[in-house]
C-alpha cells in the first residue's frame, strides 16, 4: 500500500462512521473494544489485520506448540542481526488472528510486582502507581481459586485458574526449589510476588480463554459493535491535526476507509502499532523522510524504548519417568485427546509452562531479578514447542527489568512490509551478568535433591560449558526472546522528547488518537505482559470515556486516603 502525502480528509458518500475505530483484537483491544461498547450508547469498530481464530488448536492450550509457528495466524517477525547475540535472527512472534496474541500464547497469567507501576509513576505518568492500577487488574479478573484477600478480582470476564493435571516431575521442581530457600508462594499474584509454584493461566474447563473469547464475544450479538477480520491497517486518516479514520486493505487487494467520530485507538501490539504510527507520519522525521513520508509530527520516540524479556532454557535428559515427550505421541496421545474433549484434566489442557518461579540470579542480589519456567518436556535448542524423541525436562528463565534496548523502525512505505526490529539484546554488561548468574541457578533448581532420582544429566547447553564466558556464549548462540515487546510508544511526562503519549495515552501533537496496548509501557514489567496490558486496557476505557478512577488501593488491600 504506497503512502499518500495527503492528510485531508473528505469522506465519501455512503462511508461508514463509527464513535471508535479500535485497531487490533489482542489483549488490549478485545477488552477495550468490549468496555466502549457494552452499554449500547457508542458505536465501535475493531480491525483485526488476522483471521478469525476458528481453528481447533488455538481454543487447546497445548496446541500453542503448533499455532506459534503458523504463518496463517501469526505475525513471523524476526529480529535483525546483532553482534551480542552472533548475528542471529531471532523468532519474535506475535499473534494474528482475532484475540491477536492472546489466542497463540503461553497463557500464564502473571501481573508483576509493585515497583514496576511505581516507576511508572516516577517517571512522571500521574495515575500509573500499583496503588492506583490494582483496581484495574481485579476489574477484569475473575480468579478461581485462592487469591490474597484485596488483591485478586472474582466478578471479571477472563477466568484465571490453576493447574489441575500435575505430573510427579513438577511437584519435585517445587519441592527442590523449596529446598534452595524459594518460598512456596500460594499466590504470587498477591502480597508477595517471589517464589515458586504453579502457574496461574488463563483457562478454563481445559479451554483457552483468549481476549476475543472472555471480551468480545459475548458482546458479539450487539448491533453497535462491529469485528472486522483480515482487514490490515495501513494508514492513519487525519483531517488537519485531528485523527479521522483508518486505511485498510481487507483480504488481498480491497482498499477500504473507516471513520471515528470521537477517537481512533491503536491496540496493535508494540511492532505493530510503531510501524503504523510511522507510516502516518508520526516518528522519527528523518527516517519518514528517508522513505518519502512526510512528517506529520517529528516524535522521535516512535519505534524507540523498545524492551523485552531475553529467555534461555536449561534442557536435562530424565530417566525412570515418563515425561510429556511421550504423552504428547503416539496411543498416549489418543487418550489425551479423549480426556481432553470430555474436559476432564489432561496434558492437552495445559500451557508449556505449568510451574512458575522468581528469585535471584545470584545470592549478592537485593532483590529478585528474574523470572522462570518450568516443563517435564524438553525441547530442541533454539526451537519452542519442538519435542525431543527422548524423555526429558526443561527450565527456562529470563531477565525481570533488562537494561538492553532497541527499536523499531518501517523498512517501506507499505504496510505489507514487515519493519526492522533490533531488540539489542544481551549489549548491556549487566544483563551478561544476569543471564550468567540465571543459568547455574537454573542448574541447581534441575540437579536438587528433589529431583535426582528423575535426572539422567543436562543435554543443553551441557556439562562442557562452565565459565561466565563459556555460558554467555551459550546464551548468545541459543537464547531468545519471552516475546514480551513492549515500549515503543512509551507514555512520559511534558519535555521528555521520547515520549509519544501521555499519561491518559493521547498521542502527542495530533487530537483523537491514542494508543492501549503494551507500546505504551515506559518499563517493562517483571511478568509477562499479558496482564499488565488489559489494565492498560481496563483504564484506558474509563480515560476515553471520562469516567472517574477507582479509588486506589495500596499493596495491602486497605483503600488508602
Amino acid at each position: 500500500m504506497q503512502q499518500s502525502n495527503s492528510w485531508s480528509c473528505n469522506p465519501p458518500a455512503g462511508a461508514e462512521f463509527f464513535d471508535f475505530v479500535v485497531v487490533g483484537s489482542g489483549a488490549a483491544g478485545a477488552l477495550l473494544a468490549s468496555r466502549l461498547a457494552e452499554d449500547g450508547r457508542a458505536t465501535v469498530c475493531v480491525l483485526e489485520a488476522g483471521q478469525s481464530d476458528w481453528h481447533p488448536a488455538i481454543h487447546m492450550p497445548a496446541g500453542f506448540v503448533k499455532m506459534i509457528h503458523n504463518p496463517a495466524f501469526t505475525w513471523q517477525f524476526q529480529t535483525a542481526p546483532s553482534p551480542a547475540t552472533n548475528s542471529r535472527r531471532i523468532d519474535l512472534t506475535q499473534g494474528r488472528v482475532l484475540g491477536g496474541s492472546t489466542s497463540i500464547n503461553g497463557l500464564i497469567y502473571n501481573r508483576g510486582q509493585r515497583a514496576d507501576f511505581d516507576s511508572w509513576r516516577d517517571l512522571g505518568n500521574k495515575g500509573w502507581s500499583y496503588a492506583d492500577v490494582l483496581p484495574y487488574f481485579n476489574r477484569s479478573e475473575n480468579r478461581i481459586g485462592f487469591g490474597d484477600a484485596g488483591f485478586r478480582g472474582r466478578s471479571g470476564k477472563m477466568p484465571v485458574t490453576d493447574i489441575d493435571f500435575k505430573h510427579p516431575l513438577m511437584e519435585a521442581f517445587i519441592e527442590g526449589a523449596c529446598e534452595l530457600g524459594m518460598y512456596l508462594n500460594p499466590d504470587y499474584n498477591g502480597a508477595r510476588p517471589d517464589g515458586v509454584n504453579y502457574c496461574q493461566r488463563m483457562i478454563s474447563d481445559g479451554r483457552r480463554m483468549s481476549s476475543a473469547k472472555a471480551f468480545l464475544s459475548p458482546l458479539r450479538p450487539l448491533q453497535n459493535l462491529r469485528v472486522v477480520t483480515q482487514a490490515m491497517a495501513g494508514r492513519i486518516r487525519f483531517e488537519q491535526n485531528k485523527a479521522v479514520g483508518v486505511d485498510y486493505v481487507q483480504g488481498k487487494s480491497t482498499h477500504k476507509t473507516v471513520y471515528a467520530r470521537r477517537e481512533v485507538i491503536l491496540s496493535c501490539g508494540a511492532i505493530n502499532t510503531a510501524q503504523l504510527l510511522q507510516l502516518s507520519g508520526l516518528g522519527p522525521a528523518s527516517v519518514l523522510r528517508s522513505f518519502g513520508i512526510e512528517p506529520k509530527v517529528d516524535l522521535p520516540g516512535v519505534g524507540a524504548n523498545f524492551r523485552d524479556h531475553f529467555q534461555f532454557r536449561i534442557v536435562a535428559r530424565a530417566k525412570g519417568i515418563s515425561t510429556f515427550n511421550e504423552l504428547a505421541r503416539g496411543s498416549n496421545l489418543i487418550g489425551q485427546i479423549g480426556r481432553w474433549l470430555l474436559k476432564r484434566p489432561s496434558v492437552l489442557g495445559l500451557g508449556p509452562s505449568p510451574v512458575y518461579f522468581c528469585t535471584r540470579s545470584n545470592p549478592a542480589v537485593s532483590a529478585p531479578d528474574i523470572g522462570g519456567v518450568f516443563s517435564p518436556a524438553s525441547f530442541r535448542p533454539g526451537r519452542v514447542g519442538d519435542l525431543d524423541d527422548l524423555p526429558g525436562m526443561t527450565c527456562g528463565f529470563w531477565q525481570h527489568r533488562p537494561e538492553s534496548i532497541g527499536f523499531v523502525q518501517i523498512k517501506s512505505p507499505d504496510a505489507r512490509v514487515l519493519p526492522v526490529v533490533q531488540p539489542n539484546y544481551l549489549t548491556s554488561e549487566v544483563d551478561q551478568a544476569v543471564v550468567t548468574g540465571g543459568i547455574r541457578m537454573a542448574r541447581r533448581l534441575l540437579q536438587s535433591s528433589a529431583l535426582a532420582p528423575y535426572f539422567d544429566h543436562e543435554t543443553f547447553p551441557g556439562a562442557a560449558a562452565q565459565t561466565d564466558t563459556e555460558l554467555l556464549e551459550a546464551a548468545r548462540n541459543f537464547g531468545g526472546s519471552a516475546y514480551h515487546p513492549s515500549g515503543t510508544a512509551k507514555m512520559g511526562r511534558v519535555g521528555d522528547a521520547f515520549a509519544v503519549v501521555d499519561d491518559e495515552l493521547r498521542v502527542r501533537g495530533v487530537e483523537s488518537l491514542r494508543v492501549v496496548d503494551a507500546s505504551v509501557m515506559p518499563a517493562l514489567p517483571s511478568a509477562n505482559t499479558v496482564a499488565a496490558t488489559m489494565m492498560i486496557a481496563e483504564k484506558a476505557a474509563d480515560l476515553i470515556l471520562n469516567r472517574p478512577p477507582p479509588e486506589p488501593i495500596d499493596p495491602f488491600g486497605e483503600r488508602t486516603e
